[in-house]
C-alpha cells in the first residue's frame, strides 16, 4: 500500500495500516507531542490505533516547538 508521509510516497507491506504504525515505522520521537493530519484532517491522538488508512490517503505530521526570546 502507498501512502504519501510528510510529502514522500512510502510503502508499506502490512494488510492494515494506522496512524500508530505509520509514526512508529517513520521512527517518530516523541509521538506525544505529534499532531496528525490524514488528508488534511487532524486526528485526535486517542483515535490512532483505531484511524486505518487507505491507499493513497497523505499523512502529515506536525511538530510542536517551544521556543522563546534569545
Amino acid at each position: 500500500m502507498q501512502i504519501t508521509v510528510n510529502g514522500e510516497a512510502k510503502e508499506f507491506s502490512e494488510d492494515q495500516v494506522n496512524v500508530t504504525l505509520v509514526l512508529t515505522q517513520q521512527n517518530v520521537e516523541s509521538p506525544d507531542m505529534v499532531a496528525v493530519q490524514v488528508n488534511g484532517a487532524f486526528v485526535d491522538k486517542g483515535e490512532f490505533d483505531q484511524r486505518v488508512l487507505q491507499e493513497g490517503d497523505s499523512v502529515e505530521f506536525l511538530y510542536f516547538m517551544g521556543g522563546g526570546a534569545v
